[in-house]
């Protein structure tokens, strides 16, 4: 989620909120305020309704939020770290650094998320129960809370990876084939089956003139495909790059620079000669810093000829780095996320390489091309 900020931390995993989260946010506090609530209790003021239908709605988030903390408790639980929990448009998501390890951590981190959600709806509807059913905005509240958890508890067991249920397909499968690979493209394969039966569902909707609703089926169908795609192809890509250390892809031949050289002969003799885009900027074996293609950009051109590289570099004790023992799938989830595009590689305080995503591209292809 590049477009997120963080928002605080719960049992040190950062929770982030995405921009497209107001979204949604704002769709369903107005459809609480202007349609639910007065249709389904008349004669409240307005105000009531409106407050009614954002409190509303940040309890229902509270609750995905919760769904996805029980999917990274239990994962934690079993060893593997979640790095963040983002809410966005359709929902929440967690980041787990790594696949399970069994079809059962497989299982337990699936099931733990719709169990969540039940174990809320029922708390909720037993409190909505316990008050007797009034017509107030409390008991308003917790009935509709309760009602949608178990809404989302039975939309998530679908069997349609990445969804909750398509993971627990998933497991099943990997405990009979015993081959990971093989469980998640048929589960995969099985996603993209519901993903076109929303789709279908929601041009239906629209034929027969429920255009709102028929297109957020259709798009909740588009967004499943995707995701079932992004899915298998992240975990063909991991298998192929499982136990690949940065130094045996990273360009150890970076072409060094003395300090003092302007930008002009920097664009004219380095950049356009030798094709590079990254260079470490030296005085006497101390690296002082990076300059990039994207760094003489900034200087506008009048000014190439006055303005030394050093000016414009960036600080070598401020440069994001990673080791040369470092995983590349790893390193590679960190360049998209952060968008770099090339990062220096450094040992024991001493820059040995600089890995970019030319040479994760081109590594990818050639073992696609050994593959085949």
């Amino acid at each position: 989620m590049g477009n997120s900020f963080q928002i605080g931390k719960i049992f040190g995993i950062s929770i982030r909120i995405d921009f497209t989260w107001f979204i949604v946010f704002a769709l369903i506090a107005l459809s609480l305020s202007t349609h639910y609530f007065p249709s389904e209790y008349e004669g409240w003021p307005t105000s009531t309704y409106w407050v009614l239908g954002i409190i509303t709605a940040l309890v229902f988030f509270a609750s995905v939020l919760a769904h996805e903390l029980a999917h990274s408790l239990v994962s934690k639980a079993r060893g593997i770290p979640v790095d963040s929990i983002t809410l966005f448009i359709f929902g929440g998501v967690a980041r787990i650094s790594d696949e399970p390890k069994n079809p059962g951590g497989e299982f337990l981190m699936a099931i733990a998320g719709p169990a969540t959600s039940v174990a809320i709806g029922v708390i909720f509807g037993a409190i909505y129960y316990a008050v007797g059913r009034s017509n107030s905005p409390f008991s308003a509240l917790t009935a509709w809370v309760a009602r949608i958890n178990i809404i989302v508890a039975v939309f998530n067991m679908i069997p349609g990876f990445p969804l909750d249920g398509g993971r627990v397909f998933r497991s099943i499968v990997w405990r009979i084939t015993g081959n990971l690979r093989k469980a998640t493209r048929i589960a995969s394969s099985v996603g993209k089956v519901v993903a076109y039966i929303f789709i279908l569902l929601g041009i239906w909707s629209v034929i027969n003139g429920n255009w709102f609703g028929g297109i957020w089926i259709a798009f909740i169908g588009w967004f499943l495909l995707n995701a079932a795609n992004t899915s298998y192809r992240q975990m063909a890509v991991r298998e192929m790059l499982s136990g690949v250390k940065v130094r045996q892809v990273m360009n150890n031949q970076c072409n060094q620079l003395p300090k003092g050289l302007v930008v002009k002969d920097f664009v004219d003799e380095h950049i356009l000669k030798t094709a590079g885009r990254c260079f470490p900027i030296v005085d006497k074996d101390e690296v002082l810093g990076i300059i990039t293609l994207h760094s003489a950009k900034e200087v506008p051109k009048e000014k190439w000829e006055t303005t030394r590289i050093e000016e414009v570099m960036t600080p070598f004790d401020e440069m994001k780095s990673v080791s040369p023992d470092d995983e590349i799938y790893t390193v590679m989830q960190h360049m998209t996320e952060e968008g770099y595009n090339q990062l220096p590689v450094v040992e024991n305080g001493q820059l040995v390489g600089m890995i970019a995503r030319d040479n994760l591209v081109g590594y990818l292809n050639a073992r696609l091309e050994l593959d085949r």
